[in-house]
């Protein structure tokens, strides 16, 4: 037996020892990012959620202030008295420290929709509380505002999480036709 013949199969199963390490490794390798992305995936769709739910929550809330105030009109008025006032800085922290976790996970296109959002957001606070405002100065066009920059948002983070699609709805008039057109504007999202 010659010494070729007797070494060709030791090589043999080497290189097949270290294919068969190196596609486990690799096969491993994907796993892991795989696991890693999902793990992101599921934490970028919690804060942009749970950030959405919290500016259309705070939005109701000016709504209702500015209702009482005659701004536009509504079933659910909301008196600015202390209790609701402290509740109101209360959930705007709160907004606050959810945006930390956008700016933590959110691409720069989602994360540039909510500023303009939080814009858009802050602007009718300060209507419905009577603050002074400069460009835009009524509900309406204010709400209108808040409405596109709260699609814009939702259609970023959609696109940041790779969900299908580049729109959220089709376009549906604002306000409904059933509203009767006093010219006070929306009343919610």
């Amino acid at each position: 037996m010659s010494l070729a013949s007797q070494v060709l199969p030791l090589v043999g199963v080497a290189m097949g020892a270290v294919v068969s390490l190196t596609v486990s490794a690799v096969n491993e390798r994907t796993r892991w990012r795989r696991q890693q992305s999902v793990r992101w995936d599921e934490r970028r769709l919690n804060a942009y959620a749970e950030y959405a739910h919290v500016v259309k929550d705070l939005s109701n809330r000016y709504t209702g202030l500015a209702i009482a105030r005659g701004l536009t009109t509504g079933p659910t008025p909301l008196e600015p008295t202390d209790t609701v006032l402290t509740e109101l800085a209360a959930a705007e922290a709160h907004r606050s420290a959810l945006a930390e976790a956008l700016w933590l996970l959110g691409d720069v296109d989602s994360n540039t929709a909510a500023v303009k959002l939080n814009h858009a957001l802050w602007h009718l606070e300060w209507l419905a509380r009577g603050i002074p405002t400069t460009g835009i100065a009524t509900w309406p066009e204010a709400f209108l505002e808040f409405r596109k920059a709260r699609e814009n948002f939702l259609k970023a983070a959609r696109l940041d999480l790779g969900v299908r699609g580049n729109q959220i709805t089709h376009d549906v008039p604002w306000p409904p036709p059933w509203r009767p057109s006093n010219g006070t504007g929306a009343i919610g999202t």
